[in-house]
């Protein structure tokens, strides 16, 4: 029996997340089937049909689809969730918003933040912050999931020839309406799936010093910016900026924490990043215990000598 995974886009591109997706999906041994929904989503479409490891795309095509609205998503997926024995989506706002609707109305349970598929049946998720793994049997006749991305590398974006079908969109549930979408424009890479990430906290002391001290550092390296949740409490940067159990689960190539202790919520959010660098002052900071680096000193002084460092 196929498996059905929820393509996460915005009608013009795919996005990443998507693809780590369908490689969780191809550990279950089955087609693998991918619903984009949405609306002029043709590039869309063509992008994931193309995608290593794809059978067969179906794509539901109307207005009121356009905006990704939770509860418009979960009935379409409803309306062609027949047949399939998973349905996997993206653990991102976006996915953890549509497969609990989808969940309920099936009657079965949802397994959320999946990092690993041991079988059909059997799947690994973090518990506890990420303190425990726990493991995860499932008696249910169609399993929803959500998948944790960064614990699964990105299929490949070529050298797949999936079938591309139109399926019947739904119609309009009418429960919700897009009323407006304020974005951050930044022509540094996305956080969610870049190879370094530079990101402060509460030790910076203000907005101001944060940008001030981590944007050369970050251009220097190339990295996306992201904070602690208490840099974002605190007003220094918008809330997409926010690493952790309650913000984005990142694994870079390369993780620089700036003023960090390295509360456990935080640390749920970047601690598979592959090398962890931490400067702080405090050298009883929970930051080095996961740091394979670490700077003990006045961020003020180490960041600007950093950059000067890297030319």
């Amino acid at each position: 029996m196929p498996v059905l995974v929820i393509a996460e886009h915005d009608n013009a591109a795919l996005k990443a997340v998507t693809l780590n997706t369908v490689t969780a999906a191809t550990h279950l041994g089955s087609d693998v089937h991918v619903l984009v929904a949405g609306h002029r989503c043709d590039v869309v479409a063509a992008a994931i049909a193309g995608v290593a490891g794809v059978a067969k795309v179906l794509v539901a095509d109307a207005p009121h689809l356009a905006d990704g609205l939770a509860e418009n998503i979960a009935a379409q997926i409803l309306a062609v969730a027949a047949g399939y024995t998973h349905i996997l989506a993206p653990a991102t706002a976006r996915g953890k918003g549509t497969a609990p609707r989808v969940a309920a109305r099936l009657n079965v349970g949802q397994i959320s933040d999946v990092t690993r598929v041991l079988g059909p049946d059997s799947f690994e998720r973090p518990i506890y912050a990420g303190s425990a793994v726990a493991t995860v049997e499932s008696g249910d006749a169609v399993k929803v999931l959500t998948v944790r991305a960064t614990a699964f590398d990105a299929a490949p974006a070529t050298g797949g020839t999936a079938l591309v079908e139109a399926v019947a969109p739904v119609a309009d549930a009418g429960l919700s309406r897009f009323v407006s979408r304020d974005l951050t424009r930044s022509s540094r890479p996305d956080l969610g799936g870049a190879a370094v990430v530079v990101s402060g906290g509460r030790g910076l002391g203000s907005g101001e010093s944060f940008h001030r001290l981590l944007e050369p550092l970050a251009d220097k390296l190339g990295a996306a910016l992201g904070a602690s949740r208490a840099a974002v409490d605190s007003g220094y940067v918008p809330n997409d900026y926010q690493v952790g159990q309650t913000g984005k689960i990142v694994a870079p190539q390369l993780y620089v924490a700036v003023g960090i202790s390295g509360a456990i919520q935080h640390l749920a959010g970047m601690k598979d990043s592959k090398v962890i660098v931490a400067i702080n002052k405090d050298p009883e900071a929970p930051i080095f215990q996961v740091a394979d680096y670490g700077v003990v000193g006045d961020l003020f002084e180490l960041v600007p000598e950093l950059v000067a460092e890297l030319g």
